[in-house]
């Protein structure tokens, strides 16, 4: 769902895009005429590049997830028709075509973008390759003893606070871009030294920044370093995440993820090429020649490597125990949160929280050991799943049943959380403890989560719910915001933020807190959100960055500063103070 450069823009987790699909079915419009469509190989082919590149992100063919579905979409509405509405979806809409106007109601008035750049050639091989989708259905759960299907999942509203959260501007990240977002700034880190500590901040487009003296300077480039590298279609694909060995400055270790398009090289973990394969990501470590250095000079070694089903849902985090020392148990071990890769909504969900692959869990690996399937990593031998001995269950695998885990964080008191990107309800947060089944596919925070063909909907547990699944700490459903962005506790110098889990909502911009020491297994924190006050400005943040969505992320400083920033202009704000209102 949870920003990208000349296609079908995922403008957010949840607020389904306008498509495709809002034409089917409305008067002189619903013409079928398959005849312009192309049945050449090579002409399909390069359909399924631009659907790749540009759709796959928010569309699919079995389910409604980001976006609507498209499959069938062909039999429904004319050639012509589609090809108006891929060039320039809201000069269809604004035509007053009822059911377009009621589908752009329904999902929020957020628009699909204009698509001028596409050819006669390019729209003729995007639509063909479409028309070789047809309807489907699949049932992933029988509801029939689930009682009604539930529309409104929390009834009661988030309250705010009464507090303001006061920012002030702290510096701008450069421009990667001439177009929304025009950063994709996701990271930051505190690399602690004997002489001065360094802030480096990544951008999901390939540079790795040291700030200093609010400069950026770029550290790494990862364009420059792996030539395949891609970071489109936007989201979580490009430069995904890195980690500083904690023994760094001794023996140099960094360790990233970043996005490959499909057959850059042989994966690691792979499935049957009767499914589609849309991208590739890649665990790296890189042996830093001198780890002082301004510019790192770099050599690669890959750990791993994981095809997708789909651009959606890659590696978001990776991050080593930062409350540990040398010589505690699991010192030097990497966690690595692993989405699904849109393994449930395009219909493979035998790709995800499986015992055999991967997807949909955090992994935990010695990246010094060796005792991995392909050598290049070890598997702890405590971990939950490394006990069994079989050697078709992945060791390496923590937890599992994720659909796109955002941010792993240690809190001040030692539990771990991990923010979760929901389907079409909800959002979550969870207390990662290994061996736990978090539930996705088949569950959406503490609802029973169903595919049903092309719908899916939630059902509320049964009464003698599967004891295999555990339900998150706190959630939020989509009448609240749309994507989790995962925050911190706050440890600064403003007392009334202490003990504080503040995160957010990616596309409202809404800011929010939980207490931490109410997040306790088999309960629902309360969530309230704060007010915010820019500079001398109270405004929103969707107000202040005119855009529909926000696009907001969180990061720390040195001593404890807390940063919140939108991607869409790059802006770095810190919180200064908290007041009543």
């Amino acid at each position: 769902m949870n920003n990208r450069k000349s296609g079908f823009l995922r403008l957010m987790f949840g607020y389904a895009l306008t498509s495709l699909a809002l034409l089917t079915g409305n008067g002189a419009y619903a013409q079928k005429s398959i005849a312009t469509y192309s049945t050449d190989k090579l002409v399909i082919d390069k359909g399924d590049a631009l659907f790749e590149k540009n759709c796959a992100e928010c569309h699919n063919f079995r389910q409604r997830g980001i976006g609507p579905d498209l499959d069938g979409i062909t039999a429904d509405v004319s050639y012509a028709y589609l090809s108006k509405f891929v060039v320039n979806s809201q000069a269809v809409i604004k035509s007053g075509n009822k059911r377009a106007v009621a589908r752009f109601t329904e999902f929020n008035k957020v628009p699909m973008p204009a698509h001028p750049q596409f050819t006669p050639a390019d729209i003729k091989a995007l639509l063909s390759f479409i028309n070789t989708k047809k309807k489907v259905a699949e049932v992933y759960v029988n509801t029939a003893d689930l009682g009604p299907q539930v529309t409104d999942p929390m009834p009661t509203k988030i309250a705010k606070a009464g507090l303001t959260l006061k920012l002030q501007e702290w510096a701008t990240a450069p421009a990667t871009s001439t177009k929304n977002p025009l950063t994709r700034i996701n990271q930051t880190f505190v690399l602690k030294t004997p002489n001065g500590n360094r802030l480096f901040m990544l951008d999901l487009r390939g540079k790795l920044y040291e700030i200093k003296d609010k400069q950026f300077n770029v550290v790494m480039d990862m364009a420059k370093e792996k030539p395949k590298f891609i970071n489109e279609p936007g989201l979580g694909t490009g430069w995904g995440t890195f980690a500083f060995h904690p023994d760094f400055l001794k023996n140099g270790l960094i360790y990233t993820t970043h996005t490959e398009k499909k057959g850059s090289a042989p994966a690691d973990f792979a499935y049957p090429d009767s499914i589609p394969v849309a991208l590739q990501w890649i665990v790296t470590e890189w042996k830093v020649k001198d780890p002082t250095a301004a510019v790192f000079e770099a050599t690669p070694r890959e750990l791993f490597r994981m095809d997708n089903p789909s651009a959606m849902h890659g590696m978001q985090q990776m991050i080593f125990d930062p409350t540990l020392k040398p010589g505690m148990p699991d010192y030097g071990l990497l966690y690595i949160d692993l989405g699904d890769g849109g393994s449930a909504e395009t219909g493979y969900p035998w790709l995800c929280n499986g015992s055999t692959q991967p997807r949909g869990s955090i992994l935990r690996i010695d990246p010094m050991g060796r005792n991995s399937r392909n050598g290049k990593y070890g598997i702890p031998a405590d971990n939950p799943w490394a006990k069994t001995g079989d050697p078709n269950i992945l060791g390496e695998v923590y937890a599992r049943g994720f659909r796109n885990p955002n941010k792993i964080m240690w809190t001040p008191d030692g539990k771990v959380l991990i923010s979760e990107i929901g389907f079409n309800n909800v959002e979550e947060i969870n207390i990662l403890k290994p061996g736990l089944n978090y539930g996705w596919p088949a569950r959406e925070g503490t609802f029973v989560l169903s595919f049903n063909g092309k719908k899916s909907g939630i059902y509320n547990l049964p009464a003698h719910d599967d004891p295999k699944y555990t339900y998150p700490v706190a959630e939020y459903d989509h009448d609240e915001g749309n994507s989790i962005a995962g925050g911190f506790v706050y440890t600064g110098n403003i007392p009334v933020l202490k003990g504080k889990y503040i995160f957010g909502d990616i596309l409202r911009g809404r800011v929010f807190y939980v207490e931490n020491a109410d997040l306790k297994f088999g309960k629902q924190a309360v969530i309230k959100e704060f007010d915010l006050q820019f500079g001398d400005q109270k405004s929103t943040y969707v107000d202040l960055v005119k855009n529909k969505k926000a696009d907001i992320r969180f990061g720390l400083g040195e001593n404890n500063a807390f940063y919140i920033w939108a991607k869409t202009d790059g802006k770095i704000w810190e919180i200064k103070d908290c007041v009543p209102n």
